[in-house]
């Protein structure tokens, strides 16, 4: 049984029921999901551009990861106080106002004349994208039964892979066509068609609060006080947060610097670089949705086992990873195809963790903070994550090099994988609190 979403007074409703009629659920995740890959388009689109801006503004790649971090740094900075009022107004408003500003930012990035510009417009990009990955997930996983929840989410979360590819590949080839600022014009405008259609969605009702919850989230510095308390009660929360950002800072740094790698190392011309890098992405979008599945069927006897397998699939993405990146590095020859089979093999288990640490996440919280707590796993992924793999990668290619750079950054899977092993001692036992009236 669980708490009642569609009325103001709580009364127990089955736990595998849809919270409207199955047509309202599928709706509202097709629309979520479209957003979803707009948000990534809009994130993406820089990354195929990142040979044109260093030979336009002559910029280093600590500056080009910078463009990509940036956006991350404003998601995760602007998540929380977003989650809030999407917990406690309405999501599908938050979610419209949301799609509306990170598109008008996109679209302005055109129009910069100079690395400081255009590094202002893509924070605000991020600014307007920051909570909707948590918001979006509370509100799929309250329209649809509770034993939905990991594929869903796993797909919903593949949505931002399918973006992510149509960002890489789009830049590219519009950049080859009408010049770089033209792609991010051409890819802001469906955000905004999509934000006035996501009206008709409908929300849930606001969940009522325990007297000591609806405290906590009166304010921003009780946001955060009740986030800080969280992960001290719930070890699961912690340890899924680390071990999601530590294996997204491999994702990231790959799926950041794949064009670049391409054309510097193989002589790729820009535009079929992204196209390439656009298929890795694409492998890892269909991983993430089979990754989910087999993640939740392992889950099935004990839930514990869910974290187990997640682990194991971090370190198996080490391996290949590693082994593509690093093998030419000593000494072995490995003809570009060749190379490029093992890093799409790589991008294929690499995004395991996408899908099923939020429907983790999302059992050991209360339904009533459901978007306040995705959003903490947001910010982690976001500032811990995301923000982290561009960066780095970009540091230690200025003084390494991009090839030897990239065979570094699968090693961030074996923090994953050890996060995610001390999570799963405890998630049965937080899960069942957290289900507690």
């Amino acid at each position: 049984m669980s708490v009642d979403l569609t009325a103001d007074t709580a009364r127990p409703v089955a736990a595998d029921s849809y919270l409207f009629t199955r047509g309202a659920a599928w709706f509202a995740y097709a629309m979520t999901m479209g957003l979803m890959v707009v948000d990534y388009i809009d994130r993406q689109v820089i990354v195929s551009l990142f040979p044109h801006l260093k030979q336009a503004w002559g910029l280093t790649d600590t500056q080009l990861g910078a463009l990509v971090s940036v956006v991350s740094i404003t998601v995760a900075v602007g998540a929380l106080p977003i989650a809030l009022i999407a917990d406690r107004g309405s999501r599908v408003r938050s979610i419209v106002t949301m799609a509306t500003v990170w598109s008008v930012a996109t679209i302005s990035c055109m129009f910069t004349r100079g690395y400081g510009q255009l590094l202002a417009a893509r924070a605000a990009v991020g600014l307007g994208e920051a909570g909707y990955g948590s918001v979006g997930a509370a509100l799929i996983s309250s329209h649809f039964p509770a034993r939905m929840r990991g594929a869903l989410l796993a797909g919903f979360f593949a949505a931002a892979s399918f973006g992510s590819v149509l960002g890489v590949m789009l830049g590219g080839l519009i950049a080859a066509r009408w010049g770089w600022q033209a792609a991010f014009g051409v890819v802001g405008i469906p955000g905004l068609v999509l934000a006035l259609a996501y009206i008709k969605v409908r929300d849930y009702r606001t969940v009522a609060l325990t007297a000591s919850l609806d405290r906590a989230t009166s304010s921003p510095g009780g946001v955060l006080r009740h986030v800080a308390g969280a992960l001290g009660r719930s070890p699961t929360l912690l340890f899924v947060c680390l071990g999601a950002a530590a294996q997204l800072v491999v994702v990231s740094s790959v799926w950041s610097w794949l064009p670049s790698f391409l054309n510097r190392v193989h002589g790729v011309a820009p535009d079929q670089a992204g196209v390439r890098a656009a298929l890795v992405v694409l492998c890892g979008a269909i991983g993430s949705i089979a990754w989910g599945a087999l993640v939740d069927r392992a889950g099935l006897r004990r839930p514990r086992n869910k974290l187990v397998a997640l682990a194991a699939l971090c370190l198996l993405s080490l391996a290949v990873l590693a082994l593509a990146f690093g093998l030419p590095l000593v000494g072995w020859a490995l003809t570009p195809s060749m190379q490029f089979g093992l890093i799409a093999a790589g991008g294929f288990v690499m995004t395991c963790s996408v899908g099923p640490v939020s429907a983790v996440v999302i059992d050991v919280i209360h339904p009533g903070v459901r978007a306040t707590g995705s959003s903490v796993l947001a910010l982690f992924q976001n500032l811990f994550g995301l923000a982290v793999g561009p960066l780095i990668a970009g540091a230690l290619s200025d003084v390494w090099g991009l090839p030897l750079a990239l065979a570094a950054m699968p090693l961030f899977s074996i923090l994953a994988a050890a996060a995610f092993l001390r999570a799963g001692r405890t998630y049965e036992a937080d899960a069942a609190r957290a289900a507690r009236p």
